[in-house]
């Protein structure tokens, strides 16, 4: 959308100063909320498990997701037992909604569909996260950890670990907050935060809270199998993430002779009418989030990427002993305080 693409500009634009009082407004409306939830003058929820949220300031994605399958995979190799939850952005519902193998995109969300998929794990959808965190604690009373897929302006649900995703390659655009730039919340918000991740974009360049994206092998849309040596010369690559450029990027790197590039809005809803105009015989480029809604129609040479999120030691290590900082405290339960 071209209010975006503003946002993303190098200067603020004219026509976004129009903006200006709406601007002035969010800022004392979010500012407000949250200084009364410090206070403990509005009701916070606390989860009877730790709480880690993985969250952003930016409007849209920055990649949230690989970094939430991360900590997941991590957790479970720790020996937890970890449980998500997660708006379910795009959902048609009925919510609060139980994610399992035989859900839907169109129900849960395609993120939400992306995250139970990859890591099989208890999964809660709700745009009230706090009745996400309660019903998926009720229905899988095993699950000892909580991962909130974005979340980290939901100050409803109390936290006891807070991951920023930065956007390493947009940045924080113009540097303003709604409507008049992309931030949900100023810069100074990662200052208050336990981690900071960014994706490091120089191969092998581990920085102590970076994380690198490794690409797995190219899989069938229709089928999931897993695809080697297969030719995608004059491939369509299409997008329907927050940063299309981003996935884009990740395709050049693998030299592959592209016939066109087309970015769609974060979330796009993909029918068989978006691909009308395509011969059968070019292949399909996608990323694996866009192919939970591209399944139903794909072509057998249509086929999605597979990405995931590398941290070092070093991250780990940190992470670990907050964990444990957080799990030595035994009071768990409702608080009206944060």
């Amino acid at each position: 959308m071209w209010w975006q693409r503003a946002w993303y500009a190098a200067k603020v634009r004219p026509i976004l100063w129009l903006l200006l009082p709406l601007h002035s407004l969010f800022v004392l409306i979010s500012s407000s909320r949250r200084w009364l939830y410090q206070q403990g003058w509005l009701r916070s929820y606390r989860a009877p498990v730790p709480l880690v949220i993985v969250g952003n300031i930016n409007v849209g994605g920055s990649g949230k997701t690989p970094v939430t399958l991360a900590m997941v995979d991590y957790l479970q190799r720790q020996g937890w037992r970890p449980g998500i939850i997660s708006r379910g952005y795009g959902g048609s519902g009925p919510f609060p909604l139980l994610v399992d193998g035989a859900c839907s995109a169109h129900a849960c969300g395609d993120e939400p569909w992306l995250l139970q998929r990859r890591a099989g794990v208890p999964l809660m959808v709700a745009p009230d996260r706090v009745q996400a965190a309660q019903q998926l604690c009720q229905v899988h009373p095993e699950v000892n950890i909580l991962v909130a897929d974005d979340g980290l302006q939901h100050y409803r649900l109390q936290r006891d670990i807070e991951v920023i995703v930065i956007d390493s390659r947009r940045g924080f655009g113009n540097g303003w907050r709604l409507p008049l730039g992309p931030l949900r919340e100023p810069p100074s918000r990662l200052q208050q935060a336990d981690f900071c991740v960014r994706h490091a974009h120089t191969e092998g360049s581990y920085d102590q809270f970076a994380y690198q994206i490794v690409a797995a092998a190219w899989r069938r849309v229709s089928d999931d199998a897993e695809v080697t040596g297969a030719d995608f010369s004059g491939a369509l690559v299409i997008a329907g993430i927050a940063d299309p450029e981003r996935f884009f990027t990740t395709v050049r790197g693998q030299k592959i002779a592209v016939a066109e590039y087309r970015g769609f809005a974060d979330h796009h809803p993909f029918s068989a009418a978006d691909f009308a105009d395509l011969e059968p015989s070019q292949p399909v480029l996608m990323t694996e989030k866009d192919a939970a809604k591209c399944r139903a129609f794909a072509q057998p040479n249509w086929y999605y990427l597979p990405i995931s999120a590398q941290f070092n030691d070093e991250f780990w290590r940190c992470f670990d002993a907050r964990l444990a900082a957080v799990t030595s405290d035994s009071k768990r339960g409702n608080s009206h305080g944060n």
